[in-house]
Formats: structure tokens, C-alpha cells, sequence
């Protein structure tokens, strides 16, 4: 056989440009292929997970390149249209591919280097020489070759172990070695199995006969086997462990007994982490209304035309129908689907509604699952799943992650709620939206689009009045139910008729006891949680703010704490001023914790539920907010936008906005549209079966123009507007948006280094860079903060203004002064 070298490109999940070259172990030849995760060193000690992306017969160039110490995957784990987006991410977001992969891949399948300790060679037994600490711990190294860190701290009693292993160390007494942890495993549990002799009827019975004389609970546990598998009696039927032991109400000691007799047969077996879930109904039986027909024709010829349609429905038109119905057709050309959501929260309603007429072939992937459910979702697209009762997965629901599946065959994306600006990553980079990039990936896949929303974003609208999408309105809800009666409150004339209890007016309250009477539900918004954005001093003003960032913080009455929303940092509620010692403290504004708890004073017999962050930390917190509410278990469900997104219940009659001015005050060129969006999304989830909703809007400034056009559900109107004043302003849809933000723990340095940027940025770019300015929070987590806009007009080419601004960013990290200065880049910042 030739002896042929070969060099693998390997892409390591680190931020950093480009690939690195290893070689190939000649006995690697034959396994190595694009896709495959290995194991390489990098550094003097570091091992990672990399991907290969090239195969190839060139020696780089220079130096002796490292070899491949193990290839972990007998097959690619990610495919050529995977790494075809992820360049596509890693060059419009200017981001690096490494960051782009660590997005991507699940945690279970990037092998963590984990450190562990081993006896050095040259350690000799001395027990005068250490102390009980240290002594414990070679003597474990002595009984055991090598301890992890979480191993050594164990055995040493507390947490803080490296200063006593670095002085092992120094004494030469062990050494650090780095491994990589595989931590995924496929689930399995344990099945039991007829023994192959008793098959045979006649063997059967009269080993039943022999334990019916002795061991009735053994005899049981057989008969009951025979209820759940059936007849007739095969080797192939098996039987969950945990079933049998349920079904006979037998012990696992008389189970085992039947095993060692040789009746059973015992054999651990891979099985899904999710369940089964069977279809209930098909798709062709929903009954589409006049409207809804009318509107998937159109969809249906739009899309012979064009790749992307915006599906512009009122709440409750029934766009999920219309979904459902285009999702069939796309299974039944044997193509996989994408529904992209932009919360978590709406993954555990949709889901319901999705598997009652795709059963099993719906699969969901969010961060609230564990990483070894992730990485099963992800093998199971591979085409790799370890067990016969999930079938792959034709459908995928779930957030922006999703989108990273190794799809192979994608036929539609859907993406709800697309106007949502959940949709972008803010931190860490990639810094992309989701809502955009999934239309790069339904390109690659040769794909359908369909974006739909009540209120979508300025910019898809536009571009479906440009031509560029194809659109489709919906304008009457579902069964002809009316849109819902806005009410505005004007909060002055309630206070100066002395109305205003705490922070509800007459109003509200009257319409929620009359629905409340009526046993109807309510919804309330309020979009800020915790108890009390702040406390103030009476005396002096003085308000606690966070050591690490340039924000007060939040009071949340539950923990007794008052926190900072941005770093988690958090003390006690002061029982004094610390700055003139005053015990006058008093709190200020309101979140959904504080309205929580007033209204179950002031409605002792209403049952009141929360969502918000804080109430939904638990994987399955949603499920049970959402079952409680649908099942009318809870009255009033007080929230933040989380209620407010594409949420589908019956018995809804109020929902009241407590607060629109804090959306409309915000100092962001979006304030006006992400406020109609938001109150009309939210107003949207009020009368929807049966009977028109009423929605309560509580302002201190009922003649803004927002307010009026969430009124008369004008968003034509609002539209017009807004692009009126990005036209005159420059802001998108005319032009984009680019903001290169600065950070360092010495502001002296920031203003130095974002001024001498932003002169480099002018001399390339002239009157289209702004600023530098500090942000609305200027230092978070110790650091400060600084940033530089430019404006690039759609016409240009962009591809060419990046690469000048990277190379006016690279020329500027050259400067040793501002080398310890943070530098990152968001594109289409939202």
C-alpha cells in the first residue's frame, strides 16, 4: 500500500481567524473525512475537539505541523451545507468560524480538555513532608493513576483545591495532564425478554404450573409479561423493565429471581429521552375558513414566483393552520421542515398542536433541554439514531438555535413571529439574526420561506412592497370574532380624581372583577420584572446602584435582594441610606413581581400566576404556567413579553398594559414600532373564540400617535410613518447598520483608543461614522463602554465596506497602547 501523507484543516472552537493544519496518522488515511471531530492539541497542553474541514496532500509550509491524536466520529457529524452557513454567518456577522461552530454544535459533542493530576516520577512516599491535605491526595493518586480536579476536591473536603495542587507541584510531587471529556450517552434502560425455550406454548405452561405452586409473585410477573407483549409468544418481543415491575406490582427481587432461573432474559437497550407521541388527527381535517383558503392559494402561487412570503395576519386569523396545511405538503414531497419561534415559552404550546397531527415526527431543540437531549435531537437529523421507537425527525420547532441542525433535505422554513427581536444574538458573537439567516439557509437548501406575524418589522414589509417577498394579508380573525375594544386610560385624570389604586386604574379594575364574575380570564403586561426597578433615599436621593455596572438595581421581594439585571450581582435590602444614614427608603416604579403580589391583595379570591424570567428558570415552568392557564386553574396571569407573543387561549376576555409610556420613552430608533408591536401583539391575545375581548392601555400620554394607531389597529399607518423618518434619518430599511463597540476597565484608555478609531473610521468612511458615544448603560461588569456607528447606504457594496473596515480594525489592534482594548462588531444591530 502508497504511503501517502496527509494534512487535515482542522476549525477549532476558539475566536480566532481561520484553520489549522495537522497531520494525518498514516494508519487515520482511511477513516479521516470532511465533518469528523478530532482530537488535536493546541498550544503547549490544550487539547480541543476540532473539525475537519479540508483533506488535503499539502504540507503547509512551515514548521512541523502536530498530528491528529484521535478521531472521534466514524461518520461526519456535520455535513457540506452546514459548513456552507456557518462561512455565510462567520463573514456578513464578522465573526469568526470557530465562534460560529461554538454556536452551533450542542455542548455534549464539543469535548471539554478537563485537567487531571497524576504522581510525578520522580515522587517518593514521605508522610512527614505534607500535610494531612496533601497526604490524602497521593495516597488516592496511589491507588488511583490519575484524579480530576472535582475528584481532588472531594478528597480533600473543600472547593478550593488548586493552591494545594500547585503546591504538590512545586514539591514535584504530581503533574497536570489534560484529557477531553466525552459527555454524551445515549439513554438506555433495561428490557426483559421471554428465554428463547419457552416459546414453545407447552414449555410455558408448565413452567407456569411449577412457579404457581411456590412463587405466586414470580408467577405474576410472567403472566403480566404475557398481558403486555401478547401472542403469539416471539423472541423479538420485549418488554421495558420498569413497565412490567408496574403492571405486575412485583418487586425487582422477584424479577431478578425469574432471571437467574432462566425464564427472563434481561438486555439493556437505547431509547429516546423524549417519549412517543402519536399523531391524533391529519391535517386534511382542519377546516380552513373562506379567508384562510384564499390566503394558502396565494401562498401557494407566490411561491412559485418567489422564495420568501410574508404572511401578514391579524391575531386569531389563523395563520397556524395555514402552517400545518403547508407543512403536510412539504412532508409529503419528502422534505424536512423548519419552524422557527422566537421564544421558548411558544415551543410548549405550538408543540401540542404540531404533534397532534405529526406525532413522532416533530422534534423540538431549545437550551432549556439537558445537553445529552440536544445532542440526540442532533443525531437523530444525522440520520444516527441508537433506537427504534423515534423515527427521524421530518420537523424541527424551536428557537434560534435551531437552525444550526444538520439538516440534509430542507424543504420549508417557517419563521413566526418574525418581527420579534429575540431573534438576534446579542452575546457572545455570532452576533446574527435568526430571522435572516434562516433565509440564507433556505437558499442553500433550495427552500421555501414564510415569514408571518400580525405586526411585522419595517424592513420585511418593505421589502415585500419592493417586491422582493411576496405577501399575503389575512385582516379578518377567525370565525368572524371582532378585534378587541382598546380602552386608553389617561393615568393623570385617574390620579387627579384620586382613582389610581397603587398602580392600577378604576378602569382595569373594574373590568377585571366583572370578568373575573363572568369566570373569564385576564392577562396583564407589564414589561419589567422584579418588585421595584429602584429604591431611593427621601432625604438625599440616593439610590443603590451596582458596583460592576452603571445601572440600579432591581428590589425582588421574593429573595429579599436587591440585583442587578445585567451581571447578577446582588446585596440586601439596606435598612439605611448609605449616603446620609436616613431610614426613609422608599421604592419606586413597579414589576410583575410587585403587581403579583398587590393584586392577591386586592382580589384575595382570584388564583394569580407569573411569567417572566424569574418564574420560568425551571426546564419545565412553561408547561406548567401554560396548563395551568389553558385549564383554568389561573385567573390572571401578570407577565412580561413573554405573554405577549402568539400565546392562544379560549377564556381570555382582559388584558391590560400597565405601563405603554417605558416602551414608548425608550431612546431607540425602533421605540415607536417595537411599542405598537408589542401592545397590539399583547392586545391580541384578548377575545379570541366566541366573544370580543376588551384591552385596557394605561398611559400618561393617551395622544401619542402610537397609541392612536394601536387603537384603531392601523399598522399601515404606523409603517408610513416610521418609514418616513428613517428615510429623513438614515436608519434601515435604507441604510444599514453597523456598530463597532469598545470595552476596558480604564475609561481614560476607552476615550483615548475610541477616538483615535473613529478618526481612522472617518478617513475611510467620512460623514457616515457617529460618534464615539457611551451607550444608554455605559460600563457593565467593570468594564466601560464605547461605540461607533456607521451607516452604510443599501447601494453600496458591502462586502467591500466591510473588508475596508476590517482592515482599519486590524491596522488599529497593531497600536501596543490599545492592545488590552475589547473590540467587537454588530451587524444589523437591533
Amino acid at each position: 500500500m502508497e504511503h501517502i501523507t496527509l494534512f487535515a484543516d482542522i476549525l477549532l472552537p476558539l475566536p480566532i481567524p481561520g484553520t489549522f493544519t495537522y497531520c494525518v496518522p498514516f494508519q487515520f488515511n482511511s477513516a479521516v473525512s470532511v465533518g469528523q471531530r478530532v482530537t488535536v492539541q493546541f498550544g503547549r497542553k490544550k487539547l480541543y475537539t476540532g473539525l475537519v474541514v479540508k483533506v488535503h496532500e499539502n504540507h503547509p509550509g512551515k514548521g512541523i505541523p502536530k498530528y491528529i491524536q484521535e478521531i472521534l466520529d466514524k461518520e461526519p457529524i456535520v455535513n457540506d451545507l452546514q459548513f456552507r452557513f456557518w462561512n455565510w454567518i462567520a463573514e456578513y456577522y464578522m465573526s469568526y468560524l470557530g465562534e460560529v461552530m461554538n454556536a452551533a454544535l450542542p455542548s455534549s459533542l464539543k469535548l471539554m480538555s478537563e485537567s487531571k493530576i497524576l504522581l510525578s516520577d520522580s515522587f517518593v512516599p514521605d508522610r512527614q513532608n505534607l500535610n494531612e491535605t496533601e497526604f490524602r491526595i497521593t495516597e488516592a493518586l496511589l491507588r488511583k493513576k490519575k484524579i480530576t480536579i472535582d475528584e481532588t476536591a472531594e478528597i480533600a473536603g473543600f472547593k478550593k483545591v488548586l493552591p494545594v495542587i500547585k503546591t504538590l507541584i512545586e514539591k514535584h510531587l504530581v503533574v497536570m495532564e489534560e484529557e477531553l471529556k466525552d459527555s454524551y450517552r445515549p439513554k438506555k434502560e433495561k428490557f426483559v425478554s421471554l428465554h428463547e425455550n419457552l416459546l414453545v406454548e407447552e414449555k410455558l405452561q408448565e413452567t407456569m404450573d411449577t412457579l404457581g405452586k411456590r412463587a405466586h409473585k414470580q408467577l405474576e410477573i410472567v403472566m403480566s409479561f404475557i398481558e403486555i407483549s401478547g401472542f403469539p409468544l416471539e423472541q423479538s418481543k420485549i418488554v421495558k423493565r420498569s413497565e412490567l415491575l408496574q403492571r405486575s406490582k412485583a418487586s425487582i427481587a422477584a424479577l431478578n429471581a425469574l432471571i437467574e432461573k432462566g425464564i427472563f432474559v434481561q438486555q439493556d437497550k437505547i431509547v429516546s429521552r423524549f417519549g412517543q407521541n402519536q399523531s391524533t388527527a391529519t391535517a386534511g381535517s382542519i377546516v380552513l375558513s373562506k379567508n384562510q383558503k384564499e390566503a394558502l392559494t396565494s401562498i401557494k402561487e407566490q411561491m412559485e414566483k418567489v422564495n420568501i412570503v410574508l404572511l401578514h395576519g391579524v391575531t386569531s386569523s389563523g395563520k397556524t393552520e395555514l402552517y400545518i396545511k403547508l407543512i403536510q405538503e412539504t412532508l409529503q414531497s419528502g422534505r424536512q421542515v423548519l419552524y422557527l419561534l422566537p421564544e421558548i415559552a411558544l415551543t410548549s404550546q405550538i408543540i401540542g398542536r404540531l404533534r397532534k397531527y405529526f406525532g413522532d415526527e416533530v422534534g423540538i431543540y431549545h437550551s432549556r433541554y439537558n445537553p445529552n437531549e440536544r445532542a440526540e435531537v442532533w443525531y437523530n437529523l444525522l440520520g444516527k439514531q441508537q433506537n427504534e421507537e423515534q423515527p427521524p425527525y421530518k420537523i424541527v420547532l424551536g428557537p434560534r438555535s435551531a437552525m444550526f441542525l444538520p439538516f440534509d433535505n430542507l424543504g420549508l422554513v417557517i419563521i413566526d413571529e418574525e418581527h420579534d427581536s429575540s431573534y438576534k444574538q446579542f452575546d457572545p458573537a455570532p452576533r446574527y439574526n435568526a430571522r435572516d439567516a434562516a433565509i440564507y439557509l433556505a437558499r442553500l437548501h433550495n427552500a421555501k420561506v414564510l415569514l408571518g406575524s400580525a405586526t411585522p418589522s419595517v424592513e420585511s414589509y418593505f421589502n415585500a412592497k419592493q417586491k422582493k417577498y411576496g405577501i399575503v394579508k389575512l385582516n379578518e380573525r377567525y370565525g368572524g370574532i371582532e378585534m378587541p375594544e382598546i380602552i386608553v386610560v389617561n393615568m393623570k385624570n385617574e390620579r387627579r380624581r384620586r382613582l389610581l389604586k397603587s398602580h392600577f386604574s378604576s378602569v382595569l379594575l373594574q373590568h377585571i372583577a366583572k370578568a373575573l364574575e363572568n369566570e373569564q380570564q385576564v392577562i396583564l403586561f407589564q414589561n419589567r420584572r422584579g418588585f421595584s426597578p429602584r429604591i431611593e433615599c427621601e432625604q438625599c436621593n440616593w439610590v443603590p446602584q451596582c458596583k460592576n455596572c452603571d445601572v440600579t438595581l432591581t428590589y425582588h421581594k421574593k429573595s429579599e435582594l436587591l440585583k442587578c439585571h445585567y451581571c447578577g450581582f446582588s446585596i440586601s435590602v439596606p435598612p439605611v441610606c448609605a449616603e446620609c444614614g436616613s431610614p426613609n427608603l422608599k421604592m419606586l416604579g413597579f414589576g410583575t413581581e410587585k403587581v403579583e403580589e398587590e393584586l392577591s391583595i386586592m382580589l384575595p379570591q382570584a388564583k394569580i400566576d407569573r411569567m417572566d424570567l424569574d418564574s420560568t428558570r425551571s426546564k419545565n415552568a412553561f408547561l406548567r404556567i401554560f396548563s395551568d392557564f389553558e385549564n383554568r386553574k389561573t385567573d390572571i396571569l401578570t407577565g412580561t413579553q413573554m405573554v405577549a407573543k402568539g400565546l392562544d387561549f379560549d377564556n381570555v376576555q382582559i388584558v391590560g398594559i400597565l405601563s405603554a409610556d417605558n416602551m414608548l420613552s425608550f431612546p431607540d430608533f425602533r421605540a415607536h414600532e417595537r411599542s405598537f408591536q408589542m401592545m397590539e401583539q399583547v392586545s391580541g391575545r384578548a377575545g379570541r373564540k366566541n366573544k370580543r375581548g376588551t384591552v385596557i392601555i394605561q398611559t400618561w400620554n393617551h395622544r401619542h400617535p402610537i397609541i392612536k394607531e394601536v387603537v384603531m389597529h392601523d399598522f399601515e399607518e404606523m409603517f408610513n410613518t416610521q418609514l418616513a423618518e428613517r428615510r429623513r434619518y438614515l436608519y434601515p430599511p435604507y441604510y444599514r447598520l453597523l456598530i463597532i463597540k469598545l470595552k476596558h476597565a480604564r475609561y481614560e484608555i476607552l476615550n483615548q483608543a475610541a477616538a483615535v478609531l473613529a478618526k481612522e473610521m472617518r478617513s475611510n468612511f467620512g460623514k457616515m461614522v457617529y460618534g464615539p458615544e457611551y451607550p444608554v448603560v455605559s460600563r457593565i461588569r467593570n468594564k466601560y463602554i464605547k461605540q461607533i456607528m456607521l451607516k452604510i447606504a443599501r447601494n453600496n457594496q458591502l462586502t467591500a465596506q466591510k473588508t475596508l473596515i476590517k482592515n482599519t480594525l486590524d491596522k488599529f489592534k497593531t497600536l501596543t497602547k490599545y492592545k488590552s482594548v475589547r473590540i467587537s462588531i454588530d451587524v444589523d444591530p437591533q
